[in-house]
Order: C-alpha cells, then sequence, then structure tokens
C-alpha cells in the first residue's frame, strides 16, 4: 500500500512542480506585493507631475510622499510578517476597539474632504482611521468566528457577536459618508463569513439587508443626489459628458488611447488635467494609456496571483483564526481592486476607491502593506513551511561563506 501511495504522488507532485511547494504562498505573496508597490510608485511619479507643476510645485512632490509612505510601510511589514498568530489573537478586540473610537471621533472632529468626513487630523498630518478599521475587522471576525466555527450552524452563534461588530464599523463609515469604503468592508465581512463556514441562508439574508442599505444610501438619504446622477450615468442610455459623465468618458478615453502597447511611460495625456484623480482612483486609466492593454493585463494578473497566494493559505493552513482572517483580508484588498478596476472601466458607478498598493495615499498604502505582512506572517506558518524556509536560509548563508572562503584564499 505505500509503495502504491508513493507511486501515485510524485508524478502529482512533478506535474505541479513548484506550485506543490510548502512555500509556494510566502513567495507568491513576497513577490506579488513588492511587484505592485513599485509599480504603485512608478505611475503614481508617471501620473502627477504635470498636476504637481501647475500648482506650483515640484514634479516628483506627490512620488515623494508616496515613497516616504511606502518607505514607513515598509518596516510594519516586516513586523507584521514576523509576528506569531497568537499575538493577532491577542490584538483582535483592543485593535477594533481604538478602530471604534478613531471612527467616533472622526464624525466630531474629522475634516471633510471631497464631500466625505473621513480623514482625522494627527497635528501637521492627518490618516484615515476607515482603513485601520478594514485590518482590525479582520482580525477580530477571525478570533471570533474561527473560535466558534463548530457553532457556526446555529443562527445566534453566527450572529453574536460578530455582526454588530461588523454593523457598527460599517455604520460609523457610512456616518462619514465614506459609501465606497463601505461596500469594500462589506466585501470583508462576506469573505470571513463565507469561509467560517456560516449558513448560506444567513449570508443571504446579511446580503439582501447590505443591498437594501446601500440602496437607501444612494437614493433616499438627504444629500445623495450625486450619487444618484452617477448610477444614472453609468447605467441609463444618455448623460452628460461635462458633468457625471466626465470622469468616467476620460478614464475611458485613457484605457482606449493605450492600445496594445501604450503610448509610452510619461506619455499620458489625459493627466493633463483632462483626468481627475489621475494618480488616485483612476490610476489604472493612466496605466491603460501609458502601458497599453499589456499594462493593465500585468496588474490584474498580480491582482489575480495574490488572491490565489491567499486562497492557498486557506486551504493549506490548519488553524481557524488564519483561514478567515486571510479571506477578510483577500476579499478586501482583492475586491477593492477589481471595484476599482470596474469603476475605470465603467462597469461600476464612481465611488472613490483607490487601487490598493498603486494609488496615491499613505493611510491606505500603510494599512495594506500591514495586512499583506500578517498574511505573510501566516503563509511562514503552513505546515512544513516554516522548516523549508529554515533550510533554505541555511544553504544560502553556507553558500555565502563558501564564496567568502574563496575570496580571501585568492
Amino acid at each position: 500500500m505505500a509503495t502504491t501511495g508513493t507511486s501515485r504522488s510524485a508524478p502529482e507532485r512533478s506535474g505541479l512542480g513548484q506550485w506543490n511547494s510548502n512555500v509556494s504562498s510566502y513567495y507568491l505573496l513576497v513577490g506579488t506585493t513588492g511587484l505592485l508597490t513599485v509599480i504603485g510608485l512608478i505611475m503614481v511619479l508617471s501620473s502627477s507631475t504635470v498636476t504637481s507643476i501647475a500648482e506650483g510645485g515640484s514634479p516628483y512632490a506627490a512620488f515623494l510622499v508616496q515613497a516616504q509612505y511606502a518607505l514607513m510601510g515598509l518596516p510594519v511589514l516586516l513586523v507584521a510578517a514576523r509576528l506569531p498568530v497568537r499575538w493577532y489573537k491577542r490584538l483582535a478586540l483592543p485593535g477594533l476597539a481604538v478602530a471604534i473610537v478613531l471612527l467616533v471621533a472622526v464624525i466630531f472632529v474629522g475634516d471633510v474632504r471631497n464631500g466625505q468626513q473621513n480623514w482625522l487630523p494627527l497635528g501637521p498630518f492627518s490618516f484615515q482611521p476607515s482603513e485601520l478599521a478594514k485590518l482590525a475587522l479582520a482580525i477580530w471576525l477571525g478570533t471570533v468566528l474561527g473560535r466558534k466555527q463548530a457553532l457556526l450552524g446555529s443562527w445566534s452563534h453566527a450572529i453574536m457577536p460578530a455582526v454588530p461588530g461588523a454593523v457598527m464599523v460599517v455604520g460609523l463609515v457610512l456616518a462619514g459618508g465614506d459609501l465606497g469604503t463601505a461596500v469594500v468592508i462589506g466585501l470583508l465581512v462576506a469573505g470571513a463569513f463565507f469561509v467560517a463556514g456560516t449558513p448560506l441562508s444567513l449570508m443571504g439574508l446579511g446580503g439582501t439587508i447590505a443591498a437594501l442599505v446601500v440602496g437607501y444610501v444612494f437614493i433616499l438619504q438627504q444629500g445623495s443626489g450625486d450619487r444618484l446622477q452617477r448610477i444614472i450615468a453609468t447605467y441609463g442610455a444618455e448623460c452628460d459628458a461635462s458633468s457625471e459623465c466626465y470622469q468616467s468618458l476620460h478614464g475611458l478615453f485613457g484605457l482606449g488611447t493605450g492600445g496594445l502597447w501604450g503610448v509610452g511611460l510619461g506619455g499620458s495625456r489625459e493627466k493633463w488635467n483632462y483626468l481627475p484623480e489621475a494618480h488616485n482612483d483612476f490610476i489604472f486609466a493612466v496605466i491603460g494609456e501609458e502601458l497599453g492593454l499589456l499594462g493593465t493585463v500585468l496588474v490584474l494578473s498580480l491582482f489575480a496571483v495574490l488572491g490565489l497566494a491567499m486562497s492557498r493559505v486557506i486551504r493549506r493552513h490548519t488553524d481557524p483564526f488564519v483561514k478567515v482572517a486571510t479571506a477578510a483580508v483577500g476579499c478586501w484588498i482583492v475586491g477593492q481592486a477589481f471595484v476599482n478596476i470596474g469603476v475605470v472601466i465603467g462597469v461600476l458607478p464612481v465611488i472613490g476607491v483607490p487601487l490598493p498598493l498603486v494609488s496615491a495615499g499613505g493611510s491606505a498604502l500603510i494599512t495594506t502593506m500591514a495586512a499583506l505582512g500578517m498574511v505573510i506572517s501566516f503563509a511562514r506558518t503552513e505546515p512544513g513551511a516554516a522548516k523549508a524556509l529554515a533550510a533554505r536560509g541555511s544553504v544560502v548563508r553556507r553558500s555565502l561563506a563558501v564564496l567568502g572562503g574563496a575570496v580571501r584564499r585568492r
């Protein structure tokens, strides 16, 4: 029997190649995170130079700010990638409490930008507590749902306390008028509940209620006329190209101009103050214009690989907390990416969601890097991963020692 099992596993292993390695998730996560961050820095530089000059500043102003945030996020990612899983469980409740306090503070003392009160001033700096709330909620849901996984067949156990906590966070975000972030948090919550094994009937009810809330915010809430116009502009037969359709049309102009190969890095025309938020929410349009279809496919592929790596962590890891928290982070980052891209290509209405790791923005970049660092930490603790990484590290050290000895002998 043992011989038969060995003979069957050998071809399977050789057919899958390195994908079946114990450290594949780790290297895929590290590689895609690094590539997307580098692409983001390059495209922020390219898409912001003209507007920075027009505002009387340095052409590198936005790029230097984004690079500063990336350098701040790098040690955060490295620390998060080294934290043991037990520490994340300990930080779950305090982290959520801090996030809720900050979201409440935004309602009273927050700054209003682009019609949304979602920025909290902190001396000369300001940040978005809603970004921190995404990470805190993902960790907390992983702890709560992972601990109660065997009991989630009962509605009472599935609802308490996960649903009230999630509703509180979403409600506070909506109180600041940030519908885009609320939608992304909804995706995060749905991913966590689905992987935890929550009954589909409960998830269907929750989805229906969420759809009604989004419809109310879009259509019936006071001051939502602009949002309603965006829906009409996206799905209606006609719209005003000089107002509600302006940004979407210029995003499509950028994508269409790029063709297969693009007009070349730095050659975008839309970034010359034609396309609003060119270095932020609509940076994907500049990627399409300058790098062409191949550039957009590259970015899409990297997010797909990122999602595939996280799904691999969910499938291989034995800890329910890790499975649920990774699912929440995956639906947040990959889901937000595809929502952003859907807005740029005209499939979804404009709701102000940046492209993770690529769009300009310090709060989003640092928090996303922290979340991916956490998932990298989970990948390091997959069955067999720690031993494989230690073995590869020792091989590198021995190789460097051999090379150093050869140099000294010469």
